[in-house]
């Protein structure tokens, strides 16, 4: 078909027979094999579908050519701007647009075709990184939810510094295996708020109860996640917590008596500014003067600091005597060898204090774990 002749013949011709026709059309473009002049008249008169009056016309045209590789890009990015039914299947099915189209789709900021860009196979490192700085939330939680996104660290944190008071993208990121340490601990901090903030937690508990309730639960969640961060997040866990001022005398010694040793001492190097070689060496045989040397280091005062110096002093002796650490006789043993400063200074009693409901709260929390652990196994 000669492009004057198509011309002439789709003025007067039903909508009925334009869609058959096109759908003939992009089904020959399809196969490859028109030679080179005949699939330049066959490109020409695809471009004058693209300016059929009619939206079927128009779907015809994307439903032919949204699989085609070798289709013109010229008309994809045509139908990608067009009405919903048809954009859609080109963005998300075209294997010939580029990252740099896709990322044109994304920053146009309609959210429904940024939803289609979110659901390809697959989304590359590019598109989903411009995804995550200027897509809606709809977009970005089904991009999530797609397997096929390359989605790099800088991504889910910005994702999480956009989003992390949306309840379902959170609840998506919380799923993520590859969620850095620090935007997890971030998370849960925003999660706490959000509940403490809800009209139910105020109606059922009250307010003031129902902050100290999700800060506890915030608390624990922190605690379990510096148990098990893998080495190498520890350092960037560390400086999140310490910039959003988490590093407390309670929770640095709750850590200590945890036998949490990696943890404790990448936050005295931080606190501290000496070298973790240094640090470590201190911790492991270190003399008492320079485990107060090195804890006056960190902020703490002459009442606090012989505090540490025994939970140090005890969790050597432990860890010598048992790889698997008690942590409530550790806890235990600090109590009552401080008690009696613990009645003369109100700081060390207050300290104390903490420590132990914070042990309390965690052993609750994973014998709870762990009932639920030996459930899951015997259903």
């Amino acid at each position: 078909m000669i492009v004057s002749s198509f011309l002439k013949w789709s003025e007067t011709a039903k909508v009925s027979d334009r869609c058959r026709a096109t759908q003939a059309l992009t089904r020959a473009y399809a196969q490859g094999q028109m030679k080179p002049s005949e699939r330049q008249e066959a490109e020409a008169a695809l471009s004058l579908l693209l300016e059929d009056p009619s939206p079927k016309v128009r779907l015809a045209l994307a439903e032919g050519l949204a699989l085609v590789e070798h289709a013109p890009r010229s008309i994809l990015l045509g139908l990608a701007s067009d009405q919903i039914e048809v954009a859609g299947r080109i963005i998300a099915l075209s294997p010939a647009l580029a990252d740099n189209d896709l990322i044109e789709i994304i920053a146009g900021g309609r959210p429904s075709l940024q939803r289609f860009v979110a659901f390809r196979c697959p989304v590359s490192v590019s598109v989903a990184a411009a995804m995550a700085e200027v897509g809606e939330a709809d977009a970005v939680a089904d991009m999530l939810d797609n397997p096929h996104v390359i989605l790099a660290r800088i991504s889910i944190r910005r994702i999480a510094d956009r989003f992390g008071d949306n309840a379902e993208i959170r609840a998506r990121l919380f799923e993520r295996r590859d969620l850095p340490c620090d935007v997890r601990q971030a998370l849960v901090e925003r999660l706490g708020a959000a509940l403490a903030g809800s009209d139910f937690v105020r109606s059922a508990i009250g307010g003031s109860r129902g902050r100290k309730v999700t800060e506890e639960a915030c608390m624990n969640a922190t605690l379990g996640l510096a148990e098990t961060v893998g080495q190498d997040e520890i350092p960037a866990l560390v400086e999140h917590l310490r910039l959003g001022g988490r590093l407390t005398p309670a929770f640095l010694i709750h850590a200590l008596c945890a036998g949490n040793v990696d943890f404790f001492a990448s936050a005295v190097v931080s606190l501290s500014g000496m070298s973790d070689a240094r640090v470590r060496g201190i911790l492991v045989d270190g003399r008492e003067t320079a485990m107060r040397a090195l804890y006056r280091a960190i902020g703490l005062g002459s009442d606090l600091a012989p505090v540490f110096v025994t939970a140090t002093q005890i969790w050597r002796a432990a860890s010598r005597l048992n790889a698997n650490i008690d942590t409530g006789k550790v806890t235990r043993e600090l109590l009552q060898r401080h008690a009696g400063d613990a009645a003369r200074q109100p700081s060390v009693a207050e300290l104390l204090r903490l420590v132990e409901s914070m042990h309390l709260s965690w052993h609750r929390h994973a014998s709870r774990s762990y009932a639920q652990a030996l459930a899951a196994q015997a259903a």
